[in-house]
């Protein structure tokens, strides 16, 4: 496994012991395009076609004999042959209530949640409508795709979930932006719901491999099967993700760890979604949890990243066995991936 495997496992014994390391800590620092509205389309086409019906109504001879003149439905004007128009005519198109547009819906205006919007520009905007594989690859850089199934786009959301491969494994899949999409600094935001069991380690990392370098930000990192708080155990022993970690290595050298934190979300984020999310400034990085400052830590890193998602097991997970719920009602689930850049 390449050397990047070496952060994770040393990660992994750190969250065993259930210890936190802050090696350096500081203070807190710091556009799409709407769609055309289908139903007010709809409505000003049922519109005209109601005025040009009661138009033809108007305009029909009358049962005792009168004689309104008739549209020509091509041009809209009667005919040379037709030179009356009935006063009924008149007076029942000019009744007909003229179209009222309905309002276009708001556009969802993407902002970073609980920062100042002004301060940022969207740069990166995934709301996983479908899989786009030019800008995601399904596996890291050193490895292959494995041919068994374990991920999909649907209901506007990315799933990855356990599953057995041919060979009766669990393994790992990674779906990042290596060589497609990359940003220095900035705000980077998920929502997410965890999956549950053990062995499952959900996470959302910034990352690069520059020649031997492996800079890294692993803004979350979840251990179900973990030792509490990092799990626990239900009534049919399934293990469910309670706490997680933000973690960083500056990666100029191996084993540089320059901060983590076991924080207790006090929930169990397999049930829900959550926002997971760091401030990445020039010499600072504040990481969020449904907008609450979780970890804080003043590190020069100025390489840029890109955008990795994964599901891995092992580390303080244990090992994945027959209590880990398979299949796609157990998922990783991400709603969304969003980046701002500094104005």
């Amino acid at each position: 496994m390449h050397k990047i495997t070496f952060h994770r496992f040393a990660i992994s014994a750190l969250c065993c012991a259930s210890t936190t390391v802050l090696l350096a800590c500081g203070g807190g620092g710091g556009v799409g395009d709407p769609a055309a509205d289908a139903s007010t389309t709809q409505t000003l086409a049922s519109t005209a076609q109601v005025q040009a019906a009661a138009k033809a109504n108007a305009n029909a001879p009358s049962a005792d004999g009168g004689g309104a003149a008739a549209t020509d439905a091509a041009t809209g004007t009667a005919p040379a042959s037709s030179t009356t128009t009935s006063t009924s005519t008149s007076t029942s198109t000019s009744t007909i209530p003229e179209a009222v547009p309905a309002p276009a819906p708001a556009a969802e205006t993407k902002t970073p949640f609980g920062q100042d919007a002004a301060a940022y520009s969207l740069s990166f905007s995934e709301e996983f409508d479908s899989f786009n594989s030019s800008l995601w690859n399904d596996h890291m850089w050193y490895d292959s795709s494995n041919a068994t199934k374990n991920f999909a786009v649907e209901d506007g959301k990315l799933k990855i979930w356990p599953q057995r491969d041919g060979n009766g494994n669990f393994f790992n899949r990674t779906v990042d932006t290596d060589g497609k999409y990359y940003q220095t600094y900035g705000y980077f935001e998920i929502e997410a719901k965890l999956p549950k069991g053990k062995g499952t380690w959900p996470a959302f990392w910034l990352f690069n491999h520059i020649d031997s370098r492996r800079p890294e930000m692993d803004v979350m990192e979840a251990y179900a099967g973990g030792a509490a708080p990092w799990g626990f155990t239900d009534s049919s022993g399934v293990s469910h993700p309670q706490a997680y970690a933000p973690t960083v290595w500056k990666g100029d050298q191996e084993g540089q760890l320059v901060g983590s934190r076991q924080f207790d979300t006090g929930t169990d984020l397999s049930a829900g979604f959550h926002k997971y999310a760091v401030k990445w400034e020039p010499n600072k990085q504040t990481y969020y949890f449904d907008g609450k400052e979780v970890l804080t830590l003043n590190v020069t890193m100025g390489d840029p990243m890109y955008i990795m998602l994964d599901l891995w097991f092992g580390s303080a997970s244990g090992s994945p066995d027959n209590s880990t719920p398979q299949g796609k009602t157990n998922s990783y689930e991400v709603n969304y991936v969003r980046a701002w850049k500094f104005k």
